[in-house]
């Protein structure tokens, strides 16, 4: 999807869980520090994720997408979920697709339908792949595995999304250190303080085409 300064550049965020990288960019957006970024709406697979309700609390749009087919009351397939989820977001336009704790492993369908409208997908990872990443790692679980894995230092990673599961081109990684008495949930404060600085940022510099 083409952008020019004298359009806004339009993203969509796609969301499962609460949302705190989505208030981070909400933030960013409030004291100025987006200039020409619209954050059109944000969806989600989960009808009361708290990512919705931060958006609806905050004045943005919302879209709900039931993993059952209404008509049939029947689960959808991955793919079926997927082309619903191609039909609410093409209809916005955006310039940019950005996962915020998006629990659903997208489709190559859903991929392709975009790199051929040349809309990026990106995504926040909460490890320095390709250390814990891929399908058996996701939330709280990362966490375990690197301090299972005596790591000394962890961190987060800012990638496009691909066809694969946490293998698209790396934009960002920041680390932070692990201490022996952190926990998984200490060293998710850590991780998500880094997600939170810095993928606004990403947003800006592809928003400003710098990468």
């Amino acid at each position: 999807m083409t952008h020019t300064p004298a359009t806004p550049f339009r993203i969509v965020v796609l969301a499962s869980t609460n949302g705190t990288d989505l208030q981070a960019i909400i933030d960013e957006m409030k004291v100025g520090a987006m200039s020409g970024i619209e954050l059109t709406a944000v969806v989600s697979n989960k009808k009361n994720c708290y990512a919705l309700e931060r958006a609806k609390e905050q004045g943005y749009k919302t879209i709900h997408i039931s993993q059952t087919d209404p008509q049939t009351h029947e689960p959808r397939t991955r793919e079926q979920f997927d082309a619903q989820l191609i039909t609410s977001i093409d209809p916005l336009h955006p310039n940019l697709i950005v996962l915020v704790g998006y629990m659903r492993i997208l489709t190559p369908a859903f991929i392709e339908h975009f790199t051929s409208t040349n809309t990026p997908i990106i995504n926040v990872h909460p490890s320095l792949i390709p250390k814990f990443s891929g399908p058996a790692f996701f939330g709280k679980s990362v966490h375990e595995a690197v301090l299972a894995a005596g790591e000394t230092i962890t961190g987060m990673t800012i990638h496009r999304v691909d066809t694969g599961v946490d293998t698209g081109e790396i934009l960002l990684q920041k680390t932070v250190p692990v201490s022996p008495i952190d926990t998984p949930d200490t060293l998710k404060i850590k991780v998500q303080a880094l997600e939170k600085q810095y993928y606004p940022e990403v947003i800006r510099q592809l928003a400003a085409k710098l990468i």
